[in-house]
């Protein structure tokens, strides 16, 4: 288990990888962003990305699944109070790869609370070319060493 004082300003973790599939893409939307850009092949191909592409929501559930599995399990964290920024910098695709990483900006411990300090960190995203499809900036509570 880490902790507050075991993470270091300036770290950076790789956080792992998952290709998505046009059934996956598919069913995601379907429940949950049902656009005809991320459900319907006629109306993507018709639109501006030529295709059939990931919600957003999608792309962050995906990156937020190896966030929480390559970093946040297996430090002391207790949650989170959201996040400054979301960005979807570009379209994700049927058979793309996302792999992603942390990396420290900033911390500082509790002024009410000596049991826990806030770890700020930006996350990104990318495909398999390299190229950032999604970034958010975030503040976590982190559990201080017992």
């Amino acid at each position: 288990m880490r902790y507050y004082e075991d993470i270091a300003v300036g770290e950076r973790v790789e956080l792992g990888s998952h290709t998505l599939s046009k059934e996956e893409i598919r069913t995601f939307a379907e429940r949950y962003d049902p656009q005809p850009i991320h459900v319907d092949e006629a109306a993507a191909e018709a639109s501006m990305y030529g295709g059939i592409i990931a919600s957003g929501w999608h792309t962050a559930a995906v990156c937020m699944r190896l966030l929480a599995e390559g970093f946040l399990n297996e430090t002391a964290s207790m949650g989170s109070p959201g996040l400054d920024e979301l960005r979807w910098l570009a379209p994700v695709r049927p058979g793309d790869t996302l792999s992603a990483s942390v990396e420290i900006l900033d911390k500082r411990p509790s002024e009410s609370r000596d049991d826990r300090g806030y770890v700020k960190n930006r996350m990104v995203g990318r495909n398999q070319e390299g190229d950032d499809v999604i970034s958010w900036a975030a503040t976590n509570i982190v559990g201080r060493r017992p």
